[in-house]
């Protein structure tokens, strides 16, 4: 990937770059690799994930009432 050079400036007590590149989604990961700063999209959650964070259900269901069913012609 070709780099850009980009302007730095303040932001009150924060440095800030501005960014043309538009990463997915709303959040991103910034980290430092040496002199290196990277900017990545963070990745999708599993939906694993995502129900590990549900709380369970207490209440309690309707039994279903199994029935009989017969082939239908048609």
């Amino acid at each position: 990937m070709e780099g850009r050079y980009v302007k730095l400036f303040k932001n009150g007590p924060n440095q800030a770059v501005r960014c043309e590149f538009e990463p997915p989604g709303q959040q991103a990961i910034m980290r430092n690799e040496g002199e290196r700063l990277i900017i990545e999209p963070v990745p999708p959650r599993s939906l694993l994930a995502l129900l590990a964070t549900l709380t369970p259900v207490e209440e309690e269901f309707p039994s279903i009432v199994e029935l009989d069913l017969e082939p239908v012609e048609m």
